[in-house]
């Protein structure tokens, strides 16, 4: 089997086709770099342009994506952007767009329902006070849950395409963790050591000083909620297992893909550089890197770059050439200024073309994004920002 380093990449390929050909597209990236916002213009121009049902699901804590796609609030259960949001932004889009967010505490209860063995052990744990206090906040639970949630919504068949937007990219390799890492948590042999008094009813003479001044310090029924919490838990291990395996399937498989959002800033790409390599590592398919707020490509253009010398080099014969504007002499270090300002951001345009070489051995697409006029704040200017991602 090819390895992502050796696999011939698509030349010509687009997000585009990417989008057409997936089911699942995972936005990965630093904190800041535009990933949300990404996710969600990739899944408004799918809707606008490929029709089908588009899902945008954020796993991301912030709660970013409401205003730019016209929604006043949205949680665990999908919602449908309004057509009418669309014609207002100037299109009429072929699909509908919908949107999600991560809610993990009613995930965690649905998760909870779909795989108690029968009603007793679920309202136990539903009912379970340590369940209720760290449902949120337990072992790497809101990754894990987030993959469940996606998994869930996949096998669903609802949406044609499901864009996912990943916390920021170290808690992004959490969340292809997670499953496994759940899994191993529930079969350690810490969870034994702590729920075995309490499954033979007999306290060992080693451990029983131990639990009693945690009954003194923490209250007499602390052990005893974490214990029945892990061992109701423990019921739903072969479920849990078999879904793990089965995220991971779907994760691997050739229904999903990742796009990795970044900046050229140094800290943002060596970010984006290592979960690259990551994937590559995990021969897990890398579709697209889109790289924000990057200068503008005709400062490229020879013919440009050598009129910028002109006027740097002889701002006297251009000056002459632009008529009567007010004192020459103000002009002339107008345009010599311009001009040299030019050659300086030229400079920086061409270490950021050979930056995007280096950065693009790995996706099959590279997409470069300008600092936009203005911020991403409704529908339009998301589709403004997918008109550079589709190109």
């Amino acid at each position: 089997m090819a390895t992502k380093r050796n696999r011939p990449k698509f030349e010509g390929a687009t997000i585009e086709q990417l989008a057409a050909a997936k089911e699942v597209i995972i936005s990965t990236g630093s904190g800041g770099v535009g990933k949300t916002t990404a996710a969600a213009a990739i899944g408004a121009m799918a809707a606008t342009h490929l029709g089908g049902r588009i899902l945008v699901l954020t796993v991301d804590p912030a709660k970013r994506l409401a205003n730019a796609l016209g929604l006043e609030r949205f949680g665990n259960t999908e919602v449908q952007v309004p057509p009418a949001a669309f014609r207002a932004a100037g299109v009429e889009p072929r699909g509908e767009l919908w949107a999600a967010m991560l809610d993990t505490k009613q995930s965690w209860d649905d998760l909870i329902r779909q795989h108690a063995p029968d009603a007793a052990t679920r309202d136990a744990i539903l009912a379970n006070p340590l369940y209720q206090n760290i449902t949120g906040k337990f072992i790497q639970s809101h990754d894990y849950v987030a993959m469940e949630r996606l998994y869930e919504i996949h096998t669903t068949g609802r949406y044609d395409l499901i864009v996912v937007d990943t916390p920021p990219t170290r808690n992004a390799i959490d969340f292809l963790d997670a499953p496994e890492r759940m899994a191993d948590f529930f079969s350690s042999r810490l969870l034994r050591w702590l729920i075995a008094p309490y499954r033979s009813r007999v306290v060992s003479f080693a451990s029983k000083p131990f639990y009693n001044v945690a009954d003194r310090v923490l209250g007499s029924q602390f052990l005893s909620d974490i214990a029945e919490f892990f061992i109701l838990f423990q019921s739903m291990y072969e479920g849990f297992v078999t879904r793990a395996k089965a995220v991971q399937h779907l994760v691997e498989g050739p229904a999903t893909s990742f796009v990795v959002v970044s900046t050229l800033e140094a800290a943002p790409a060596r970010e984006a550089e290592f979960f690259m390599e990551l994937l590559a590592e995990r021969k897990l398919h890398l579709g697209a890197l889109v790289l924000n707020k990057v200068l503008p490509t005709f400062l490229l253009d020879r013919s440009a770059s050598a009129s910028a010398r002109k006027m740097s080099t002889d701002p006297a014969q251009v000056a002459s050439r632009l008529g009567p504007l007010g004192d020459p002499a103000v002009l002339e270090r107008v345009v010599a200024e311009i001009g040299e300002n030019f050659a300086n951001y030229n400079v920086v345009a061409k270490r950021e073309a050979e930056q995007r070489a280096e950065m693009g051995r790995l996706p099959d697409v590279v997409v470069a994004v300008p600092t936009l006029e203005n911020d991403v704040a409704d529908l339009g200017g998301l589709l403004a920002l997918g008109d550079y991602l589709w190109r």
